[in-house]
């Protein structure tokens, strides 16, 4: 199917369901960069972390997100679609983004959904990481924050005039000529590391 710029998809028959699967982008955005400093003001204030292990934590949660994009993306919004669950697993999660690119409704998961897979992250890093948690999803929550606001003005608007219209190229190769390259949305570094930025022709 070609990519359908008018309209959206319908993913399920109930209503409530159906309407759960939509969000302006500004309400998940606005929740996770709360809670990023959030978390940050709390480690502070409570002496978790001092300012330089904010800052460096942060970071690396930044990094770690970055990851995370690049590979949900790859392995599970691209997964083999070779059962009809896995298919049907994939066109709710990712596939009719790519059937629809410009439903601006649908370019970020619900809150619900991802409120609760970041509750789940906090709780694993909290284990990896001990009291430097704070930092770390602090960043790795910023890290989803910007790939929404990215995400979104890559589907939305025209590519600025400047560096940043790259990421606009890059975005548009893996949804207009190849999607088993250019993985990454906010950032290319991944698909350098691993193999996957589009080939010049």
């Amino acid at each position: 199917m070609k990519p359908n710029h008018k309209g959206r998809a319908q993913i399920f028959e109930n209503p409530v369901l159906e309407r759960l699967t939509r969000t302006h982008i500004a309400l998940p955005i606005s929740i996770f960069i709360l809670i990023a400093i959030g978390l940050l003001y709390y480690g502070l204030t409570y002496s978790f972390i001092n300012v330089l292990e904010a800052i460096g934590y942060f970071l690396l949660g930044w990094l770690i997100f970055s990851l995370i994009e690049y590979c949900a993306h790859r392995f599970i919004f691209h997964m083999e679609t070779d059962t009809p669950i896995k298919e049907r697993i994939q066109y709710t999660f990712h596939g009719n983004h790519h059937d629809y690119p410009k439903d601006k409704e649908r370019l970020a998961m619900p809150p619900i959904v991802s409120l609760l897979i970041s509750s789940l992250f906090f709780f694993v890093f909290k284990l990896i990481f001990g009291q430097f948690v704070f930092g770390v999803v602090a960043g790795l929550l910023f890290g989803y924050a910007l790939y929404l606001g990215v995400h979104y003005a890559v589907h939305a608007y025209a590519p600025p005039k400047n560096f940043l219209k790259q990421l606009w190229i890059h975005h548009s190769i893996h949804h207009y000529k190849d999607p088993h390259v250019a993985y990454g949305v906010s950032s290319p570094l991944w698909d350098y590391l691993l193999g996957t930025m589009p080939k010049r022709s």
